[in-house]
């Protein structure tokens, strides 16, 4: 009965692959030929369309990086965007404290700073001096990320605040609402994750910093889909934010480990003499491992997290980038882009529990590995 079911839709899926497959190839003869549509374009459009190409490089970047303001929308020339406090030291002129919108999108400068437009200091604050170079200052500002990571912070406290009361004054009865939702993932966390990988006797004490990490993970990575405030922020794509977090699991593991732990980096028992003496080739392994573990920590959730937002971003520019070329190809470049674009932003919720899963149970092991007692063998 099922296959009879799905028969039934067998010509309209042809029809929809046949109908594709011929936009396709409309979109690509237009943008091999533009000038077929060039007349029409021109008579249409010399008064609305910029001289100036569209820059993929600047949409993209201008998402995933960090910034002294918070972008909502731009209706024609105009930017809508929230001030921030911006907050230096300078060596040569003291402490500095005014909001972002001063700097005018970073077009102009004011009190002897700027945004620099390039060079090693690209998009950051820079302290122009008498001879005409920029000095980078001790910069404290209260960026787009940091604001975000307030934001995300005042969230969790009030979710999390909010069902400790729930429980606290209704222990007795079934969960409900946010109670129903966080309940399976806490279980989940620790049934799952911190029992197996610390062990049943010492996973409660390790518990909180797993809760706390995984969901500050899950929901940054849910704000940064967001396109609108008070989502759209790079928070969890930041290498400076997953630094911090794997440094955090770091700590924890190196003053956690145990004796057997320490010992065992240096001098591992089952491994041949020849490994060890002359060259300590194993011990430079496995203390390299130490350092390496928060490495991989920090690479992996930066690194998916911001592949995903260049991969929506790059779908989404092709309307401008077969605009260019003709704006027929535009519109009908914009069905595909959209509908991937959609199609990848599904997907990046499927990522943002993976990641904060991976993240949260790579912790657990290096935890439970530092936490390990060997048998000793005679």
């Amino acid at each position: 009965m099922r296959y009879r079911q799905f028969t039934t839709f067998v010509p309209q899926i042809n029809a929809m692959i046949r109908f594709f497959t011929s936009l396709l190839l409309v979109l690509f003869a237009l943008t091999a030929s533009p000038n077929l549509l060039k007349a029409n374009e021109e008579h249409e459009l010399s008064d609305s369309v910029s001289t100036k190409k569209f820059n993929t490089g600047d949409l993209i970047f201008n998402h995933i990086k960090d910034s002294y303001e918070w972008h909502i929308a731009t209706v024609g020339h105009t930017h809508i965007s929230i001030p921030l406090p911006v907050m230096v030291y300078s060596q040569h002129s003291g402490f500095h404290c005014f909001m972002s919108g001063k700097l005018h999108h970073g077009t102009e400068s004011f009190d002897g700073f700027r945004i620099a437009a390039e060079g090693k200091y690209q998009r950051k604050l820079v302290e122009i001096m008498a001879d005409g170079t920029e000095v980078r200052p001790w910069d404290f500002s209260i960026t787009k990320n940091v604001t975000s990571l307030f934001i995300s912070i005042l969230l969790i406290l009030i979710i999390f605040l909010s069902v400790a009361k729930r429980y606290r004054d209704n222990f007795a009865r079934a969960p409900k609402g946010l109670q129903s939702w966080l309940e399976p993932v806490v279980i989940f966390i620790c049934d799952d994750i911190a029992k197996p990988s610390i062990g049943k006797e010492k996973y409660q004490r390790y518990l909180p910093f797993l809760l706390t990490i995984f969901f500050f993970i899950f929901i940054n990575n849910l704000m940064g889909l967001v396109p609108f405030f008070p989502g759209g922020a790079n928070l969890t794509g930041d290498i400076s934010v997953t630094l911090v977090l794997a440094l955090f699991t770091f700590v924890i593991t190196s003053f956690s480990g145990s004796r057997d732990y320490w010992v065992h980096l240096v001098n591992a028992p089952g491994i041949p003499l020849w490994l060890k003496l002359p060259l300590p080739l194993m011990p430079i392994v496995e203390i390299m491992g130490v350092f390496i573990k928060p490495f991989v920590l920090t690479i992996r959730l930066f690194a998916n997290i911001t592949a995903g937002h260049i991969v929506a971003l790059g779908f989404y520019s092709l309307i401008f980038i077969f605009a260019e070329k003709s704006i027929i190809a535009g519109y009908g470049i914009s069905v595909l882009s959209i509908a991937f674009t959609v199609f990848m932003g599904i997907l990046e919720l499927l990522v943002a529990f993976i990641q904060a899963y991976v993240f949260t149970l790579l912790s657990a092991l290096y935890i439970g590995l530092a936490l390990e007692k060997h048998e000793h063998h005679a």
